[in-house]
């Protein structure tokens, strides 16, 4: 047996303004799509993401979520999306940085709040 991969779904209040950030900002592309819910990759990383109804409050502290993306080149992903990143308001991206953990990272917020860390392990 072998576990191939995790797909996280990530909840979001309008699927296409979502399919858009995911496409335009970050570079996925879309695999499939239905009324409600889209399937999206980019290499050997996917997101499924699933339209809730508007009235459900993302935003709201109970409901954040994020998740990991393990990069291969951090700072070379982060100049390339650098040009759309800087189309997002204040606040949504945090740049590369050292964590005491042993990663270099970089943050996004989606749409509706969902954090996005892109991370790599240092090298001593």
């Amino acid at each position: 047996m072998h576990l191939k991969q995790i797909t996280p779904f990530v909840p979001c209040t309008s699927l296409q303004k979502q399919i858009g950030f995911y496409r335009d900002i970050l570079g996925f592309a879309v695999g499939g799509q239905a009324s409600n819910y889209a399937f999206l990759r980019r290499d050997d990383v996917a997101i499924r993401l699933v339209e809730v109804y508007a009235s459900v409050d993302l935003h709201a502290a109970e409901r954040e979520s994020s998740f990991y993306v393990d990069v291969v080149g951090l700072d070379a992903l982060y100049a390339t999306l650098k040009p759309a990143l800087d189309t997002l308001a204040q606040g949504r991206v945090r740049a590369p940085f050292n964590q005491d953990y042993g990663q270099r990272e970089f943050h996004v917020t989606d749409e509706d709040c969902t954090l996005i860390f892109f991370g790599e392990a240092l090298t001593n």
